[in-house]
């Protein structure tokens, strides 16, 4: 691993707001960090292969440069903060939303005299959808950033990455209402598929790349973690169309 210590022109909190996209999308880029309240606006850059000549290409696309190095590029010791070795620490947020939705359907099927299978799904895909967009709307802008590397169509359209937390918070309300129920899981199918393509793709070409699930808020990585968590979505909304066509 190469850790790069920069000199820049990075002037304030926003500068580094602004570049925080382009570094947590970066492939090979492991760990990164500015500090602007000292002279030099040192920016230190961690990951293997990385090199100071992408770092001044990713600073210039936002208007910034290196005005400096100190010191050379020297090898340095891997981590504890990406290793994907420790998924109960990596995946810790994820794990920890996933339980409380379980325990809130649980306690709500308990409430309502009985389990319904079907009420319990819907349930929880509409906790699943609300929860997540929320995250993601805590910073529009940096998700559509992030997700834009490695969704299929957020891609080639920055704006679906705009578009996507709004499609999730609607997805959530409607299962929670049990609203038009085979066109949302119809439209829950899709995007999810269409999701689980851009994954697949980042995981064949192993690019290490953070995973904008859960926004930018928490820094998870893209794995098969990422996968089964798609595939399971969209899985639940197959099962739930064949049981309200089925009741039809």
């Amino acid at each position: 691993m190469t850790t790069l210590k920069l000199k820049t022109n990075l002037r304030c909190g926003a500068c580094v707001k602004s570049i925080k996209p382009l570094f947590d999308a970066e492939p090979g880029v492991t760990r990164w960090a500015a500090d602007v309240s000292t002279p030099d606006k040192l920016l230190t850059v961690e990951g293997d292969g990385v090199s100071g000549a992408r770092v001044g290409e990713l600073l210039r696309q936002k208007g910034y440069e290196i005005v400096g190095e100190m010191p050379a590029e020297t090898p340095a010791t891997p981590t504890k903060a990406r290793d994907d070795t420790q998924p109960t620490t990596t995946y810790y947020p994820l794990v920890l939303i996933l339980l409380y939705l379980l325990g809130a359907v649980g306690l709500a099927e308990v409430a309502m005299g009985g389990f319904d299978g079907m009420r319990a799904m819907r349930h929880f895909m509409g906790g699943f959808f609300l929860v997540f967009s929320f995250f993601k709307l805590l910073d529009v802008s940096a998700f559509a950033q992030s997700y834009g590397s490695y969704d299929i169509v957020a891609r080639g359209w920055l704006g679906y990455g705009y578009v996507y937390p709004f499609i999730e918070l609607s997805l959530g309300a409607a299962y929670l209402a049990n609203f038009q129920p085979v066109v949302t899981n119809v439209i829950t199918l899709v995007v999810m598929g269409v999701g689980t393509v851009g994954v697949v793709q980042t995981l064949l070409a192993r690019r290490k790349i953070r995973c904008a699930c859960l926004g930018t808020v928490f820094n998870l990585p893209m794995s098969y973690v990422t996968l089964l968590e798609d595939v399971l979505m969209a899985g639940m909304a197959v099962m739930m169309l064949l049981l309200v066509l089925s009741h039809g």
